[in-house]
Formats: structure tokens, sequence, C-alpha cells
């Protein structure tokens, strides 16, 4: 973990207050390993109201990319970013070729449903395709999200 390297995955980084990154191996546990390490950032980064919904932002994208995204024996990151408006959760996996895509799902399906939760709950959220893997990220926006 540290605070002083960027995130890599924007075209034009802004600015920002915090960073954490984080890899992981391609394991179920981890994602929930991954889901209370970024709600803890966002608490102990100042934004407890915000922490449910990153959580939830976190998990969903780990989900995405250990079941589409992840190799046998290859990393997924996951990265925590706080600016003065917002908090990024990146995760970024080494298969490029299986990007994402909302797909129709019915009441009987298992799956089909992390990106409607990711659509949801963030602001903003895309992928972007790396020389290796990719990256998919969504934003919180912090004005007006009440932090008691």
């Amino acid at each position: 973990m540290t605070d002083s390297c960027p995130p890599h995955h924007s075209k034009s980084p802004k600015p920002y207050d915090r960073y954490d990154a984080v890899s992981y191996t391609p394991f179920p546990r981890n994602i929930a390993l991954a889901r209370r390490h970024v709600a803890q950032l966002t608490v102990d980064w100042g934004h407890p109201g915000a922490a449910g919904d990153a959580a939830l932002l976190a998990s969903e994208l780990c989900t995405n990319a250990l079941l589409h995204g992840c190799l046998p024996d290859r990393l997924f990151q996951v990265e925590t970013s706080l600016t003065a408006t917002a908090l990024r959760v990146a995760v970024t996996d080494p298969r490029s070729e299986r990007l994402p895509y909302s797909r129709p799902s019915t009441t009987d399906d298992q799956f089909g449903r992390g990106l409607l939760i990711v659509r949801a709950l963030a602001d903003r959220w895309s992928v972007e395709t790396l020389t290796v893997g990719k990256t998919v990220w969504a934003e919180l926006d912090l004005r007006g999200v009440a932090d008691a």
C-alpha cells in the first residue's frame, strides 16, 4: 500500500489527496478482503457516509474481475483514490479481451446484475484497456454525502 503513486489508469490523472493499491490472488475470499479494505479506507479518509457504497462497488468490480478477467497465477489489483470531490475504486485484471458489458437479466438469473449495481451506485464508471489487461473503475461524488 502506498500514498505516493498516482492512479495509472487515467489518461489525464486528477490531483488526488489519497491513494492506495493492493494486489490480490484470484480467489473468492479476496473479494471480501478487498471490500472491507476499501470500506475502511473510506472511513479512515473521512467519508464514513460513502463507505457502504464504496464497499459494494469494490465487491462488484472484484467479482467481475474474478469471474471474467482473472487468470490462474495472475493477480488482480484494487486501487482506491480520493480527490477533493470524488472517491474512485478501480480494479485491474489481466484480460483485456473480455470487456464488461451490461446484459439483460431475468428474475431467475443467478448472475448478471453486477454492472447494473455499479451503474446505479456510481456517479461515473468506465473501462480502460491496457497493454495487458483492463481497468474497470467507478467514482462516487462526495459533495453532499453525509459524513456523520
